[in-house]
């Protein structure tokens, strides 16, 4: 059975997240995952900008797909 833990490499040791459960020994295989910075720019979302006509919902619209 594979599982698989959270952790964190840090001087030398490795510090799990959490504990598994049912191992108390057992090989295993460490690997690294590169950690990148995440390039965050300031968007405005508007009413209407992911619309892919020139029309407007309308209150009829969403009466139409409730249900009864």
């Amino acid at each position: 059975m594979l599982k698989s833990v959270k952790g964190i490499y840090k001087d030398g040791t490795i510090e799990l997240s959490e504990l598994p459960s049912e191992i108390s020994e057992s090989p295993v295989i460490v690997t690294f995952l590169s950690v990148q910075a995440v390039k965050s720019t300031s968007q405005n979302m508007y009413f209407g900008m992911l619309s892919t006509s020139n029309q407007q919902s309308t209150e009829e619209d969403f009466t139409i797909s409730r249900i009864s």
